[in-house]
Protein backbone atom coordinates (compact mmCIF):
# COMPACT_ATOMS: atom_id res chain seq x y z
CA UNK A 1 0.00 0.00 0.00
CA UNK A 2 1.67 3.58 -0.95
CA UNK A 3 1.68 5.66 2.01
CA UNK A 4 -0.92 8.37 2.56
CA UNK A 5 -1.93 10.95 5.23
CA UNK A 6 -5.61 11.95 5.82
CA UNK A 7 -6.59 14.67 7.81
CA UNK A 8 -10.54 15.17 8.94
CA UNK A 9 -11.42 18.69 10.45
CA UNK A 10 -8.10 18.40 12.94
CA UNK A 11 -7.92 20.60 15.62
CA UNK A 12 -5.27 21.06 18.36
CA UNK A 13 -6.25 23.17 22.10
CA UNK A 14 -3.79 23.35 25.01
CA UNK A 15 -5.35 24.20 27.94
CA UNK A 16 -4.43 27.46 29.56
CA UNK A 17 -6.56 27.49 32.94
CA UNK A 18 -9.89 27.48 34.55
CA UNK A 19 -11.63 31.25 35.41
CA UNK A 20 -13.39 33.96 33.41
CA UNK A 21 -11.56 36.71 35.60
CA UNK A 22 -7.99 36.89 34.23
CA UNK A 23 -8.75 39.69 31.36
CA UNK A 24 -5.62 41.05 31.45
CA UNK A 25 -3.35 38.05 31.52
CA UNK A 26 -5.69 36.83 28.54
CA UNK A 27 -5.03 39.58 26.87
CA UNK A 28 -1.34 39.30 27.19
CA UNK A 29 -1.58 35.79 26.22
CA UNK A 30 -3.54 36.33 22.93
CA UNK A 31 -0.88 39.18 22.15
CA UNK A 32 1.75 36.57 22.43
CA UNK A 33 0.37 33.31 21.06
CA UNK A 34 -0.42 33.06 17.22
CA UNK A 35 -2.85 30.57 17.89
CA UNK A 36 -6.80 31.82 18.64
CA UNK A 37 -7.14 32.28 22.41
CA UNK A 38 -10.67 30.81 23.37
CA UNK A 39 -13.18 29.54 25.98
CA UNK A 40 -15.27 26.72 26.43
CA UNK A 41 -18.60 26.29 28.47
CA UNK A 42 -16.74 25.36 31.32
CA UNK A 43 -15.04 28.79 31.57
CA UNK A 44 -11.94 26.58 30.20
CA UNK A 45 -9.26 28.75 28.64
CA UNK A 46 -7.08 27.55 25.84
CA UNK A 47 -5.28 27.87 22.67
CA UNK A 48 -6.73 26.26 19.56
CA UNK A 49 -3.33 25.67 18.08
CA UNK A 50 -4.94 24.01 15.21
CA UNK A 51 -8.34 24.09 13.59
CA UNK A 52 -10.43 22.52 11.38
CA UNK A 53 -7.58 21.03 9.28
CA UNK A 54 -8.13 18.70 6.58
CA UNK A 55 -5.68 17.31 4.30
CA UNK A 56 -5.21 14.57 1.99
CA UNK A 57 -1.36 13.80 0.98
CA UNK A 58 -0.75 11.12 -0.98
CA UNK A 59 2.68 9.29 -2.34
CA UNK A 60 5.17 11.77 -3.93
CA UNK A 61 4.38 14.44 -2.04
CA UNK A 62 6.85 16.53 -0.95
CA UNK A 63 4.44 19.53 1.36
CA UNK A 64 6.38 22.72 2.56
CA UNK A 65 4.74 23.83 5.66
CA UNK A 66 5.04 27.98 5.65
CA UNK A 67 3.81 31.03 8.06
CA UNK A 68 5.04 33.00 11.30
CA UNK A 69 6.33 31.51 14.56
CA UNK A 70 3.34 29.92 16.25
CA UNK A 71 1.35 29.65 13.16
CA UNK A 72 0.90 25.57 14.16
CA UNK A 73 3.89 23.88 11.85
CA UNK A 74 5.90 22.51 14.63
CA UNK A 75 2.08 21.59 15.99
CA UNK A 76 0.99 19.84 12.63
CA UNK A 77 4.31 17.85 12.42
CA UNK A 78 4.07 16.47 15.71
CA UNK A 79 0.16 15.37 15.08
CA UNK A 80 1.74 13.45 11.89
CA UNK A 81 4.62 11.78 14.29
CA UNK A 82 1.80 10.72 16.96
CA UNK A 83 3.70 12.92 19.38
CA UNK A 84 0.24 15.07 19.73
CA UNK A 85 -3.46 13.45 19.88
CA UNK A 86 -5.93 15.71 17.86
CA UNK A 87 -8.72 16.77 20.26
CA UNK A 88 -11.15 17.10 17.61
CA UNK A 89 -11.11 15.25 14.07
CA UNK A 90 -9.38 12.16 12.70
CA UNK A 91 -5.77 11.34 11.54
CA UNK A 92 -5.35 8.48 8.95
CA UNK A 93 -1.25 7.63 8.64
CA UNK A 94 -0.03 4.86 6.05
CA UNK A 95 3.26 4.34 5.87
CA UNK A 96 6.64 4.57 8.43
CA UNK A 97 6.79 8.06 10.10
CA UNK A 98 9.97 9.31 10.31
CA UNK A 99 10.92 12.53 12.18
CA UNK A 100 13.93 14.17 11.69
CA UNK A 101 13.50 16.27 14.81
CA UNK A 102 14.37 15.42 18.38
CA UNK A 103 16.78 13.05 16.85
CA UNK A 104 19.25 12.80 20.13
CA UNK A 105 16.56 11.35 21.66
CA UNK A 106 16.62 8.43 23.64
CA UNK A 107 20.55 8.05 23.36
CA UNK A 108 22.63 6.74 26.25
CA UNK A 109 25.94 8.56 27.58
CA UNK A 110 26.86 5.73 29.54
CA UNK A 111 26.60 3.10 26.29
CA UNK A 112 28.74 2.84 23.51
CA UNK A 113 28.38 4.31 20.39
CA UNK A 114 27.80 0.76 18.79
CA UNK A 115 25.26 0.21 21.48
CA UNK A 116 23.29 3.60 21.12
CA UNK A 117 22.77 2.21 17.61
CA UNK A 118 20.64 -0.65 18.67
CA UNK A 119 18.90 2.07 20.70
CA UNK A 120 18.11 4.78 18.61
CA UNK A 121 17.30 2.57 15.89
CA UNK A 122 14.82 0.46 18.39
CA UNK A 123 13.15 3.84 19.30
CA UNK A 124 12.57 4.85 15.69
CA UNK A 125 10.76 1.63 15.03
CA UNK A 126 13.49 -0.26 13.17
CA UNK A 127 13.66 -3.75 14.48
CA UNK A 128 17.15 -5.86 15.59
CA UNK A 129 17.25 -7.34 12.46
CA UNK A 130 16.93 -4.16 10.49
CA UNK A 131 19.61 -2.65 12.59
CA UNK A 132 21.87 -4.65 12.48
CA UNK A 133 22.11 -4.66 8.31
CA UNK A 134 22.97 -1.18 8.92
CA UNK A 135 25.55 -0.72 11.29
CA UNK A 136 28.25 -0.95 9.26
CA UNK A 137 27.06 1.96 6.71
CA UNK A 138 26.51 4.30 9.85
CA UNK A 139 30.01 3.18 11.15
CA UNK A 140 31.75 4.33 7.21
CA UNK A 141 29.31 7.16 7.07
CA UNK A 142 30.18 8.70 10.34
CA UNK A 143 33.77 7.99 10.36
CA UNK A 144 33.98 7.41 14.40
CA UNK A 145 36.15 4.21 14.10
CA UNK A 146 37.47 2.89 17.16
CA UNK A 147 35.14 5.80 19.12
CA UNK A 148 32.04 3.66 18.67
CA UNK A 149 33.55 1.26 21.18
CA UNK A 150 33.64 4.19 23.71
CA UNK A 151 31.11 5.77 25.95
CA UNK A 152 28.76 8.44 23.88
CA UNK A 153 30.28 10.80 26.80
CA UNK A 154 33.24 10.55 25.79
CA UNK A 155 32.73 12.37 22.39
CA UNK A 156 32.10 15.70 21.21
CA UNK A 157 28.99 17.64 20.36
CA UNK A 158 29.70 17.06 16.68
CA UNK A 159 30.68 13.55 16.70
CA UNK A 160 27.33 12.67 18.90
CA UNK A 161 25.39 14.66 15.94
CA UNK A 162 27.00 12.69 13.40
CA UNK A 163 26.37 9.48 14.94
CA UNK A 164 22.57 10.64 15.66
CA UNK A 165 22.24 11.75 12.02
CA UNK A 166 24.01 8.68 11.10
CA UNK A 167 20.99 6.32 12.40
CA UNK A 168 17.93 8.48 11.51
CA UNK A 169 18.84 8.63 7.73
CA UNK A 170 19.98 4.86 7.65
CA UNK A 171 16.01 3.67 5.57
CA UNK A 172 14.19 5.69 3.47
CA UNK A 173 11.16 6.74 5.37
CA UNK A 174 7.67 6.24 4.06
CA UNK A 175 6.96 9.64 5.48
CA UNK A 176 9.65 12.44 6.30
CA UNK A 177 8.79 15.36 8.59
CA UNK A 178 11.20 17.81 9.23
CA UNK A 179 11.57 20.51 11.65
CA UNK A 180 13.88 23.24 9.44
CA UNK A 181 16.72 21.36 7.44
CA UNK A 182 19.04 19.45 9.52
CA UNK A 183 22.73 20.34 9.56
CA UNK A 184 25.28 17.81 10.74
CA UNK A 185 28.76 17.84 11.66
CA UNK A 186 31.36 20.83 11.03
CA UNK A 187 32.17 22.04 7.70
CA UNK A 188 34.41 19.01 6.81
CA UNK A 189 31.71 16.69 7.01
CA UNK A 190 28.88 19.30 6.28
CA UNK A 191 29.07 18.42 2.40
CA UNK A 192 29.01 14.56 3.08
CA UNK A 193 26.04 15.24 5.49
CA UNK A 194 23.88 17.13 2.83
CA UNK A 195 24.14 14.48 -0.03
CA UNK A 196 23.25 11.77 2.69
CA UNK A 197 20.04 13.84 3.25
CA UNK A 198 19.34 14.53 0.15
CA UNK A 199 19.41 10.86 -1.22
CA UNK A 200 17.14 10.35 2.27
CA UNK A 201 14.77 12.63 1.08
CA UNK A 202 14.38 11.72 -2.79
CA UNK A 203 14.01 8.45 -1.41
CA UNK A 204 11.02 9.63 1.01
CA UNK A 205 7.20 8.59 -0.24
CA UNK A 206 6.30 11.71 1.30
CA UNK A 207 7.83 14.28 2.75
CA UNK A 208 6.76 17.90 5.49
CA UNK A 209 9.29 20.23 5.64
CA UNK A 210 8.77 23.48 8.10
CA UNK A 211 11.19 26.35 7.47
CA UNK A 212 11.41 29.64 7.49
CA UNK A 213 13.92 29.80 4.15
CA UNK A 214 11.50 30.49 0.85
CA UNK A 215 14.38 29.07 -1.09
CA UNK A 216 14.70 26.00 0.66
CA UNK A 217 11.05 25.48 0.03
CA UNK A 218 10.84 26.00 -3.32
CA UNK A 219 13.89 23.93 -4.00
CA UNK A 220 12.62 21.02 -2.38
CA UNK A 221 8.73 20.92 -2.31
CA UNK A 222 6.28 20.55 -4.64
CA UNK A 223 3.20 21.43 -2.84
CA UNK A 224 3.17 24.41 0.18
CA UNK A 225 0.75 24.68 3.12
CA UNK A 226 0.40 27.84 4.37
CA UNK A 227 -1.18 28.26 8.04
CA UNK A 228 -2.02 31.29 9.89
CA UNK A 229 -2.42 31.42 13.92
CA UNK A 230 -3.86 27.46 13.11
CA UNK A 231 -5.51 28.01 10.23
CA UNK A 232 -5.20 26.58 6.57
CA UNK A 233 -4.81 29.68 4.43
CA UNK A 234 -3.56 27.71 1.39
CA UNK A 235 -2.04 25.19 -0.18
CA UNK A 236 -1.46 23.99 -3.39
CA UNK A 237 1.76 23.84 -5.74
CA UNK A 238 4.24 25.47 -4.13
CA UNK A 239 5.30 28.28 -6.22
CA UNK A 240 1.65 29.89 -6.69
CA UNK A 241 1.16 29.34 -2.97
CA UNK A 242 5.03 31.21 -2.37
CA UNK A 243 4.59 33.73 -4.49
CA UNK A 244 1.20 34.65 -2.29
CA UNK A 245 2.82 34.26 0.81
CA UNK A 246 5.54 36.35 -0.34
CA UNK A 247 3.25 39.37 -1.48
CA UNK A 248 1.88 39.61 2.06
CA UNK A 249 5.08 39.24 3.33
CA UNK A 250 6.53 42.38 1.56
CA UNK A 251 3.49 44.27 1.75
CA UNK A 252 3.60 43.72 6.08
CA UNK A 253 7.38 45.07 5.51
CA UNK A 254 6.12 47.90 3.79
CA UNK A 255 3.61 48.86 6.68
CA UNK A 256 6.18 48.27 8.97
CA UNK A 257 8.46 50.88 7.28
CA UNK A 258 5.55 53.60 7.12
CA UNK A 259 4.45 53.50 11.16
CA UNK A 260 8.43 53.86 11.99
CA UNK A 261 9.20 56.57 9.61
CA UNK A 262 11.97 54.29 7.63
CA UNK A 263 12.03 54.87 3.33
CA UNK A 264 10.30 52.31 2.16
CA UNK A 265 12.00 48.91 1.56
CA UNK A 266 14.25 49.47 4.63
CA UNK A 267 13.40 46.44 6.56
CA UNK A 268 12.53 44.45 3.90
CA UNK A 269 15.54 42.05 3.65
CA UNK A 270 15.33 41.37 7.02
CA UNK A 271 11.42 40.93 6.91
CA UNK A 272 12.69 38.24 4.61
CA UNK A 273 14.69 36.54 6.39
CA UNK A 274 12.30 36.61 9.43
CA UNK A 275 9.56 34.64 7.84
Amino acid sequence: MSASISLRDVSVHFSLYHGGSRSLKRALLSRGTAGRIASDATNRIYVEALKDLSLDIQHGDRVGLIGTNGAGKTTLLRVLAGIYEPTIGQVEINGRVTPMFDIGLGMDMDQSGYENIILRGLLIGLSREEIKKHVADIAEFTELGDYLHMPLRTYSAGMTLRLTFGISTCIAPDILLMDEWVVAGDSKFLHKAQLRLADFIHRSSIMFLASHSNDLIRMWCTKALWLENGCLRAFGPVDSVMDEYQAICDEAAKEADAAAGLPEGASLAASVRRF
